[in-house]
């Protein structure tokens, strides 16, 4: 996420520390490239002009010029500055106490709208809120049977009506009847047509639905990847209906940020959730402190913490502690662990969120930790539950079995076997430090080993150079020449 952002700011920022003393010059040269970075990531003109105008205005003042470490405090500066401009930001809904709510939510095709419905929902039902989706998106085929699929998996009711046979304002005026009548609902969501661009046929719609039926909230879904247009049309759909919210989606996928920074200063609209992947519990509060963290590459320890709470079975976390302090924490029990770890979501973005972890990452580039996690999770999977209590008992044959079961290599085997020896002490440390702590001790893991990502990404980028063929018969000279210096170890006796 913002990668290409982050990495640009990172590096204008890092300037302002080197040549010691800092002066009003090497200051405004900084910040020019502040501005170059955030233009570069398809922030609004007039937004990047203005925040670089109020950046330099705070930074070139006395107090901090000649303050200790002046480059830190313009990098709190900018960071104050990131915050004033996404935020502040409302997370609410204001969901009536009593009666129906409805939500009203429109957007441009492609945006990711009806999946986002589905997680609007499923979020509401998380929060003791029974939601019904109307399917009033006539224009797209796929759509309604999209949102039925989407409720079955939520188990929420879905109104539809034949699209040849209905219009957009009657299908939501009779959904409103229909949740009206049931008194379990107490949110109505409305996926109403979008376009492949804003026209007034699409606007004439979205304002008859708005007044006939009156939505408590009006929110916007924007594909963040887009960038500019994402801005473009916010300020186009809060121009006729005047939005209450904006939902940015794909912004796991965004490595810019120009929509996240530029769309609250330009409609003035308040970003309300952020969708980070296509599963329906990828919806998460947007918070303009935590994403100005994340795009300075500061880390995001709240979320992560949340992520933690939300995603971890606590039962299975307080087993695994309990046996850390028995020292009895086997591989099984490893497995375990890094399965609950990847329901919180990409290992990278995790990795992200954990101050300093950020910087480790780029020094990398070419890390694959899921794919580490995954040779790690096919080599456990392939050993029996013996094996895995006791890798004392694995001797070559049962090596062998393993490589092949899990597709990687005897000395892959020896190795995590190795590593996990002298990891076994320092789990038995960990069990009883907080989540934070527990990441960091990982990072500080496996000198050159199993665990250690730059070891693991380079031993692959060597067995790739050699090939299967090359492997075998490497294998098979080692194994001659062993025979060979037994055989000559016989004639000598």
């Amino acid at each position: 996420m913002f990668d290409s952002i982050t990495n640009s700011l990172k590096s204008a920022l890092s300037g302002l520390g080197r040549g010691g003393k800092l002066t009003e010059a090497n200051v405004r040269d900084g910040l020019a490239e502040v501005r170059k970075a955030l233009l570069e990531a398809d922030v609004n003109y007039d937004v990047a002009t203005n925040f670089v105008r109020r950046v330099t205005e705070q930074s070139l003042g006395e107090r901090v010029l000649k303050s200790l470490r002046p480059d830190q405090q313009i990098i709190g500066i900018v960071h104050q500055e990131l915050v004033n401009l996404m935020g502040p930001t409302d997370h609410s809904l204001h969901l009536r106490k009593d009666g129906l709510s409805k939500i009203m939510m429109c957007g441009l095709q492609g945006a990711g709208k009806t999946t986002t419905c589905g997680k609007l929902a499923r979020m509401l039902l998380e929060q003791g809120r029974k939601p019904m989706l109307v399917a009033a998106d006539l224009q797209r085929p796929a759509a309604i049977e999209q949102l039925k699929i989407i409720g079955q998996q939520i188990g929420v009711p879905v109104y539809t009506e034949d699209p040849g046979q209905s219009t957009p304002l009657q299908v939501c005026s009779n959904a409103l009847k229909a949740a009206k009548a049931d008194s379990s609902i107490q949110v109505l969501i409305l996926d109403t047509a979008g376009r492949l661009h804003v026209d007034s046929q699409l606007m004439t719609e979205l304002e008859q639905i708005d007044r006939k039926v009156q939505p408590d909230q009006i929110l916007l879904v924007c594909d963040s990847m887009t960038g500019q247009d994402a801005v473009n049309s916010a300020k186009s759909f809060n121009d006729a209906l005047e939005l209450d919210g904006v939902i940015l989606t794909k912004l796991d996928g965004d490595t810019r940020g120009g929509a996240a920074l530029s769309i609250k200063e330009v409609t003035g609209v308040p970003i309300k959730f952020i969708g980070v992947g296509e599963q329906l519990d990828r919806l998460e509060p947007f918070h303009a402190d935590r994403m100005a963290g994340r795009i300075l590459g500061m880390g995001d320890v709240v979320t992560l913490f949340e992520k933690a709470q939300q995603q971890l079975d606590q039962d299975e976390m307080q087993a695994q502690q309990e046996r850390m302090l028995a020292g009895k924490f086997t591989l099984e029990d490893f497995r375990k662990s890094m399965q609950q770890i990847r329901r919180m979501g990409p290992l990278r973005d995790i990795m992200k969120m954990i101050p300093g972890m950020g910087g480790m990452l780029d020094q990398i580039p070419g890390l694959d930790a899921e794919g580490d996690f995954s040779r790690i999770d096919a080599i456990i999977n392939s050993m029996t539950a013996e094996e895995r209590c006791n890798p004392d008992c694995i001797d070559r044959s049962r090596r062998n079995r393993i490589a092949r079961g899990s597709g990687t290599e005897a000395a892959d085997i020896n190795r995590l076997i190795k590593d996990f020896g002298s990891m076994s002490g320092m789990m038995q440390k960990m069990a009883g430090l907080s989540m934070m702590d527990r990441f960091r001790a990982m990072k500080q893991m496996g000198d050159g080993g199993f665990f250690n990502p730059g070891a693991n990404l380079q031993a692959a980028k060597e067995r790739s150079k050699r090939g299967p063929a090359d492997t075998r018969a490497a294998a098979d000279k080692k194994k001659k020449a062993r025979k060979d210096a037994k055989k000559q170890k016989k004639r000598n006796r």
